[in-house]
């Protein structure tokens, strides 16, 4: 395994959240502890968001700074991501604990899906007004944007653990 220089990516990784210094290095338990902090959370944190998306777009749906089309936005990429995750748990994965050769090509489909990801991050955070709450707004509102927070937050560590700690040491130079 060999490190490969890339340009950087579509994640802005200065904004990369402390928590990466406690992701193990080794890279087995890298896999293990991406598929439950980060997988298993994801699927728990876009159901719930887009319920809150759902409440506040039909509460407020006459205020001028309504996130109208959050709801959309989050169910398009709780597909994506559905999708993503299971190609690395059934695909990725399995090739990089045999350290196969061939996990080459599915590294290189993950980054330009990463890509993906983070060009809707951009659109959620534009949407958002880069996630500032408008004057006397309600707890739901305050909740969805904790909430769509700490998902891109948790999604920008996610790509960052992936795109720079654990691709890297199985490519080719």
């Amino acid at each position: 395994m060999v490190h490969q220089d890339r340009p950087d990516t579509t994640v802005d990784t200065a904004a990369v959240p402390p928590a990466q210094a406690t992701a193990p290095t080794e890279p087995v338990e890298l896999i293990e502890h991406i598929l439950h902090r980060y997988h298993d959370v994801h699927r728990q944190q876009l159901p719930e968001l887009i319920r809150l998306a759902t409440q506040v777009e039909a509460m407020h749906a006459q205020h001028p700074h309504v996130p109208a089309g959050m709801r959309a936005l989050l169910e398009a990429m709780q597909a994506e991501l559905h999708q993503h995750m299971a190609k690395e748990e059934q695909i990725l994965f399995p090739l990089l604990i045999a350290d196969s050769p061939m996990a080459r090509f599915p590294i290189g489909v993950m980054r330009q899906e990463h890509d993906a990801h983070a060009q809707q991050l951009n659109r959620l955070r534009a949407l958002t007004h880069d996630l500032t709450l408008p004057a006397q707004t309600c707890h739901t509102w305050h909740a969805l944007y904790a909430g769509v927070r700490q998902f891109v937050d948790d999604l920008t560590q996610h790509i960052h653990l992936e795109n720079d700690v654990l691709f890297p040491r199985f490519e080719a130079a």
